[in-house]
């Protein structure tokens, strides 16, 4: 028989967020694929998790993500994890998923952080309809062009962006979106965990410090 795919979600900041069952799940394992093995290893070490580690990530995983499936097959239990949340949201986890249920290898979720999901219920906006847009291109024009084919979108989008460009993203959001209502979530479940509220144009003025994790939430077109 085959082995088990487990995709385990990580804490995105607080350690204790991490579950009773994700823990037992890293401890009981054969191998855990880390996005990051260095990064992961010290939330291992915390928890005194001594499974094998190997890297699984964007620049390795068509020649790792063949020797997870090997794996597999063989009869390996892995745990897939990823520096932060939930695995498959904005990584190659995907791919590892498609594969292994390509191959009739049972994948099962071991559910806990999600920067986005976490942000959106704190966000104050709209719940009932949302859409996540992941990571921003990073050109201008290709930027436009993809918040363009939101405007019409109802629900609230979710997105996260690196800290050196949340303030220029902001202001072209506004010239494509308009001045909806938005909130800036930053560095969630960490020290200096904070949420920015207002209008887009607002928030393009307001004081923050640029740098640490950043999830973008905007309202939908019919919302404001």
């Amino acid at each position: 028989m085959s082995g088990i795919l487990y995709i385990v979600a990580t804490p995105i900041g607080n350690l204790e967020d991490i579950t009773l069952r994700a823990i037992r799940i890293l401890k009981e394992v054969d191998l855990i694929a880390c996005e990051d093995t260095r990064h992961t290893s010290k939330l291992l070490h915390h928890f005194e998790i001594q499974t094998s580690t190997t890297s699984y990530f964007e620049h390795n995983k068509l020649t790792k993500g063949d020797f997870l499936i090997r794996q597999l097959l063989e009869g390996k239990n892995i745990a897939l994890v990823s520096d932060a949340g939930t695995p498959g949201i904005s990584d190659p986890g995907y791919n590892l998923v498609r594969d292994a249920i390509e191959k009739g290898i049972s994948v099962i979720p071991i559910p806990g952080s999600s920067a986005a999901i976490a942000a959106l219920a704190c966000s104050g906006l709209p719940t009932d309809q949302f859409l996540f847009a992941g990571f921003l291109p990073q050109k201008e024009g290709k930027k436009k062009k993809f918040l363009e084919s939101l405007k019409t979108e109802e629900g609230t989008l979710i997105f996260y962006e690196s800290p050196f460009r949340v303030r220029k993203t902001l202001g072209l959001m506004a010239k494509v979106f308009g001045d909806r209502h938005a909130v800036l979530a930053h560095e969630l479940t960490k020290i200096h965990e904070s949420f920015l509220r207002g209008l887009l144009s607002e928030l393009t003025t307001r004081e923050f410090v640029e740098k640490g994790e950043w999830v973008i939430l905007v309202s939908g077109q019919t919302q404001d």
